[in-house]
């Protein structure tokens, strides 16, 4: 009966533990993963609490913006009214030269 053959070994056919050992098997490792994430956590709320304070002053801004800007026309609204020449009590304002453009140098 022949010998079997056996099939000659190379550097390709070494096993290796790449696959099975995880990054995370490192105990110290792990929580420092740990202890980065509750940081990274931390620094994300105090930007939310930053950007919530912010939407309630902007928020605040534009109601004080449009009230100003009610006012504002609302003067106007009465000026114009005023100032109509077919207003009830009010006479047309004079204008001189007929009303044309005048150019003075």
């Amino acid at each position: 009966m022949p010998t079997p053959q056996k099939r000659a070994r190379s550097h390709k056919n070494i096993r290796t533990h790449s696959g099975s050992v995880g990054p995370l098997t490192n105990p110290s490792t792990a929580y420092l993963r740990i202890a980065i994430l509750e940081m990274e956590k931390e620094r994300r709320g105090r930007e939310r609490e930053v950007t919530l304070d912010r939407m309630e002053s902007l928020t605040a801004r534009f109601s004080e913006i449009d009230a100003e800007k009610a006012a504002i026309l609302d003067t106007l609204g009465r000026r114009h009214a005023a100032r109509r020449p077919d207003a009830p009590g009010v006479a047309a304002p004079a204008r001189p030269n007929g009303g044309g453009l005048t150019i003075k140098y």
